[in-house]
């Protein structure tokens, strides 16, 4: 594929705010683009090279960037950094400059979506003392072979600027839209342009209005058709050699549309990489389904539901139920392969380096490969009592003084989970069965790795009890397991829920700030923080200014709080920074309230930030519509108080 057509896409998924036409144009790409592009397609609309999983670091700066467009364009350093000044992006200045480049070639090539990204990562490779000319080398080359527009884009990619909107959601369904047969219903055909489209008010082809029914969509359908009754005959079925699936019903058909889209998201879950995602959803949906767990590969962890009640802990998971202590430390995947150890977090990065004290505690599980999930908790090593996960949080981000900080900050590693055992996946397999296969392998040492504190039980008396004593042990409550239940990455199918005793917190993202007076001047003080809804939409919800602290020893502190998001700033009016999303926050508050002010339509009275939820990836912030509940039931307490 040539990159022009790849930017030409791109232009249009930019060019709107609406999730499903965003979904429309990326799946129309992704349907055009040849086998042998499509994992390079999939990273590059992401605005990567490698896969969210990848530590891999592109690792240029914008001086490498200014020298590489000063080389291409013939514009001197100066004037670059003049027109950087004034535009506020350096990708807006390589189109600029390019377009009026005093040097032209006389043989310019086409650039290829596999010259761009092939390029774009061997800049990751590139290493030792001419590593910098090296790496402005390879980046002029493509610019002095761009377009003005794929100037644009070249640059911002490589310094990760590429901002649309693409989130995990819209592109699992482009996938959907792409590869698999369009069903009936939930698709229809526009009367107008008479293309096949998602049912909506309007038609993401053409604009115009959709008025079609289930029973015209049907009608309308014409070419390869699978007729089924129920979800169950396609379970087993090669399905992507037909146009279209019709189903007796909406209903039906709902369910079908469902089922294609779980496969695709369970896929993802495990693979942790849309590119390959991509690359098995082409060949269909039974090599989605063949998709299984590689020890060194990161997978998503399975979520918890929070529950209210004691009550509401057994009538979701069922009884008996096995509860677990809920710990206050950071989740990790342990995987074990040949003599190679790797530590995950829930983000899926790689921590291994950052854990020895983890790999070396790896040595009690007796097994050849594996993939265990737990929790790390920090403790103290005179007292033996647990940490508050902000203090053990810095140990994440660490990448020197490791052994100070094993030995300052010890972990001791709660395991609870087993997802693959001796080169088998052990994913379907009922919790009972896993968690006695933990039991067997794992030699347990106080300090170093344990098997979660466990209770069976159908009792919400015997329940109340483990939950005290969870507490007791500085734990922040205590979980609830459905004991037949499989395993599933990435999910909050009600399998397990959480139950916590104390006025729930949010975890929301810092989208802006504005820096401080007196004192406080040179800090970020005061934050807008925001949550998300069911389109993947981020949405203000309010602006916290207390919380944190002054002193780096005393807590999280402004200092530290700057210090991550001046290199997220997007842009500066007066004292007020944008920011892009990234660092998240738990955020307490006294109460939820109606408000205009934020693109939410709440807000939150005397917020406070709590601590840093470096833990939590972006797709994990609270969501709209669970505050909406928060806000009805603090509305019903009012009420009864009354």
């Amino acid at each position: 594929m040539l990159y022009k057509k790849f930017i030409e896409f791109y232009e249009k998924i930019q060019g709107t705010s609406k999730r499903l036409d965003k979904t429309y144009i990326l799946s129309k790409l992704l349907k055009t683009t040849e086998d042998e592009d499509i994992e390079r397609v999939t990273l590059l609309v992401q605005g990567r090279v490698f896969p969210a999983c990848d530590q891999r670091e592109i690792g240029v700066a914008a001086k490498m960037i200014i020298k590489a467009i000063s080389n291409a364009t013939g514009y001197s350093s100066n004037s670059i950094e003049n027109y950087w000044r004034k535009l506020g992006d350096l990708g807006k200045v390589a189109e600029e400059l390019t377009e009026k480049k005093k040097q032209s070639k006389l043989f310019s090539k086409e650039l290829s979506v596999r010259k761009v990204f092939d390029n774009l990562q061997k800049l990751a490779g590139v290493e030792g003392k001419s590593s910098v000319d090296i790496k402005i080398r390879i980046i002029s080359e493509l610019l002095s072979n761009a377009s003005p527009k794929e100037a644009l884009y070249i640059v911002r990619t490589v310094l990760s600027e590429l901002r649309v909107g693409i989130g995990e959601g819209t592109l699992r369904d482009a996938i959907v839209w792409a590869f698999f047969p369009k069903v009936v219903g939930i698709f229809v055909k526009c009367p107008h342009c008479k293309n096949w489209v998602p049912n909506s008010n309007k038609c993401p082809e053409c604009g115009s209005d959709l008025n079609t029914n289930f029973n015209d969509a049907v009608k309308e359908a014409d070419g390869r058709i699978l007729r089924v009754k129920e979800v169950e005959e396609i379970k087993n079925k090669e399905i992507k050699d037909y146009d279209f699936i019709i189903c007796p019903d909406e209903k039906t058909a709902r369910e079908v549309y469902n089922y294609i889209v779980n496969c695709v998201q369970d896929a993802y879950n495990i693979l942790t990489d849309f590119a390959l995602v991509s690359v098995e959803a082409k060949k269909g949906i039974l090599s989605l389904k063949k998709v299984t767990l590689k020890p060194g590969r990161p997978v998503k962890v399975m979520l918890a539901i929070k529950v209210k009640t004691l009550k509401e802990g057994f009538s979701t998971v069922g009884k008996p139920a096995q509860l677990e202590y809920k710990y206050d430390g950071f989740r990790v995947h342990i995987h074990k392969w040949k003599n190679h150890v790797k530590v995950f977090t829930r983000r899926l990065e790689d921590v291994t380096h950052q854990f020895p004290d983890i790999v070396k505690a790896a040595e009690n599980i007796n097994a050849d490969s594996f993939i265990v999930d737990g929790e790390a908790v920090g403790y103290d090593k005179r007292t033996g009592k647990s940490l508050p996960f902000q203090r053990i949080s810095q140990r994440i981000k660490r990448k020197y003084d490791i052994d100070r900080m094993v030995n300052d900050l010890p972990v001791e590693v709660n395991l609870f989970d087993i997802l693959f055992y001796n080169g088998e996946s052990t994913l379907n397999k009922p919790l009972r069965e896993r968690r006695e296969i933990l039991e067997r392998i794992v030699k347990e040492k106080k300090g170093v790795i344990v098997l979660s504190t466990k209770l069976v039980t159908s009792s919400e008396k015997d329940a109340r009890n483990f939950f005290n004593e969870s507490i007791s042990h500085s734990n922040e409550g205590i979980m609830f397991k459905n004991l037949n239940a499989p395993y599933k990455p990435g999910a909050r199918v009600g399998y397990m829920v959480k139950y916590k005793q104390i006025m729930e917190t949010l975890d929301l993202v810092i989208v802006g700030a504005e820096w401080g007076e007196g004192k406080r001047a040179k800090w970020l003080s005061s934050f807008y923080v925001a949550c998300r809804d069911d389109n993947e939409n981020i949405l203000r919800i309010g602006k916290v200014a207390s919380g944190l602290k002054e002193k780096r020893e005393e807590g999280l502190s402004y200092d530290e709080v700057t210090e991550m998001l001046k290199p997220l700033i997007i842009k500066q009016q007066g004292r007020y920074v944008e920011v892009e999303p990234k660092i998240i926050v738990e955020v307490a508050y006294e109460e939820i309230q109606k408000s205009p002010e934020y693109e939410s339509g709440f807000a939150l009275r005397f917020p406070r930030i709590i601590r840093l939820r470096d833990d939590k990836p972006l797709d994990e912030i609270s969501e709209l519509n669970h505050i909406r509940e928060l806000y009805e039931n603090q509305r019903n307490r009012k009420t009864k108080d009354n």
